[in-house]
């Protein structure tokens, strides 16, 4: 027997012992327990949450949204497209707010990736399938906000995508003031200031990757100081561009993509200082001109290196030799 089978057995046999409650009884505790639960509320201890199941079709994004919609692809949705299936409904609600507009009267806040699962299924022979939404008030900056807790975390939401949400949020809701941007949302000010800075990306550097969710803040950052100066930065840019073609023809089913780690390595690579190369030092040649009776001679610091063929003659390496010593010690190098 299962452990719930036996809370199940156990809870039959301890009712047996016990008096069945007079009718009064019965009814004074179910207005005791209507009565804790009107009190809780009142109290503001139960918050009343009215969820509705309604078509996709129902709701549009919100234009301020963090998500790129059109980004979002049957491969990136995939673990939550089997979890609706697999489940037979979604579990979470998404947050929306009533439009006004009777054709789409709500609009998505949070929620981007489980719209698109839900519209997936619905066009891939499971129409059964609803939008489960929670219906809020929300003002521009709480939805803003609200959006932002959601997604901060999330992996499937680009550094990139959040940078130019907060940039607009910036100065949308703030002001352009960083530190009452950075109190509101609860984090740091440095913290903040690089995503900020991430989004004045040229938007050059932009196309040179793949997608916009391939762009990290981490990866990007050591670019900026190649910014900073004119000269590197057309050169960057000029690298970018060049990038970007490829890219651009691989969107188009001609060739592979270059990959983001490889965009990254090839713009640092402009600002790198070209090497300055070492003067050739030539061979001193001593003997004949054929390699049967000629050495060749270099210096190398304070070491001479000497090289000929393995099948010069005799007498050809003692004439070369002897050419050298004699050039060696006459030009006074050595006492």
């Amino acid at each position: 027997m299962t452990r719930r089978h036996d809370d199940i057995f156990n809870d039959v046999l301890n009712g047996l012992d016990t008096p069945a409650p007079e009718p009064e009884a019965r009814a004074g505790a179910r207005f005791l327990k209507r009565s804790n639960t009107i009190a809780d509320r009142l109290s503001g201890e139960v918050e009343e949450k009215t969820l509705r199941w309604v078509e996709p079709s129902e709701c549009r994004m919100w234009d301020q949204h963090n998500r790129a919609y059109d980004l979002l692809t049957e491969d990136n949705c995939r673990d939550l497209i089997d979890g609706i299936r697999a489940q037979g409904r979604q579990e979470f609600p998404a947050i929306v707010r009533k439009t006004g507009n009777s054709d789409q009267p709500f609009e998505v806040v949070c929620g981007a990736r489980r719209h698109f699962a839900v519209s997936w299924l619905q066009a891939n022979n499971y129409p059964q399938f609803k939008y489960l939404i929670e219906v809020r008030d929300l003002t521009d900056e709480e939805a803003f906000r609200l959006s932002d807790i959601e997604n901060r975390d999330r992996e499937d939401i680009s550094d990139f995508e959040r940078a130019m949400d907060y940039a607009d949020a910036i100065e949308r809701y703030y002001g352009g003031r960083q530190r009452a941007m950075a109190d509101r949302l609860e984090v740091s000010e440095p913290w903040l200031s690089r995503f900020l800075q991430l989004a004045k990306l040229p938007k050059e550097v932009v196309n040179a990757f793949p997608t916009i969710r391939d762009i990290r803040e981490r990866a990007v950052r050591d670019l900026k100081p190649l910014m900073t100066t004119h000269s590197t930065k057309q050169l960057l840019i000029a690298e970018a561009v060049s990038i970007a073609e490829v890219q651009d023809a691989a969107r188009g089913g001609q060739g592979a993509f270059v990959d983001p780690n490889e965009v990254i390595r090839r713009l640092l690579e402009v600002g790198k200082a070209p090497k300055a190369k070492k003067p050739k030092v030539l061979a001193q040649v001593y003997g004949g001109k054929t390699v049967k009776d000629k050495i060749e001679v270099r210096q190398k610091g304070r070491t001479m290196v000497v090289e000929f063929d393995e099948g010069v003659s005799e007498a050809g390496l003692r004439r070369a030799f002897a050419q050298f010593m004699d050039a060696h010690f006459k030009h006074g190098q050595h006492s």
